[in-house]
């Protein structure tokens, strides 16, 4: 028995400098503080889209197989409301929303603002 109580105290020695040497590891998936972090609030809002924005379209294989879109984490189909909009069609790459008279296109990929041609014109 005395043997034992003798190594204890002997351990905790060896364990110590370990314990000592531990250091809190950073998380090499998180981004940097700067893109977590807007500087400005002005910096946040140009970020945020400004309407609907179109998530996924889901179209069914058969021929007129039924037309699904995800706008805003909802699925809709055509015909149904979209905030104070209707959902006017289902295309392959877009939907349209109807308010009034008023008609807006939703893509998937919209093109980036540096990338668009100013005068409206397709290249």
């Amino acid at each position: 028995m005395n043997r034992r109580s003798n190594l204890l105290p002997l351990l905790l020695m060896l364990a110590l400098p370990a314990l000592a040497l531990a250091q809190k590891m950073a998380d090499p998936t998180r981004p940097p503080a700067t893109l977590a972090a807007p500087d400005s609030e002005a910096a946040a809002s140009d970020s945020a889209p400004t309407g609907p924005r179109l998530q996924s379209i889901l179209i069914g294989r058969a021929p007129g197989g039924r037309r699904l879109a995800v706008i805003d984490g909802a699925t809709v189909r055509a015909g149904a409301k979209v905030g104070d909009a209707i959902l006017d069609r289902i295309n392959d790459n877009s939907v349209v929303l109807r308010r009034g008279k008023n008609l807006e296109t939703l893509t998937l990929f919209p093109k980036p603002a540096e990338a668009a041609d100013p005068t409206g014109k397709t290249k």
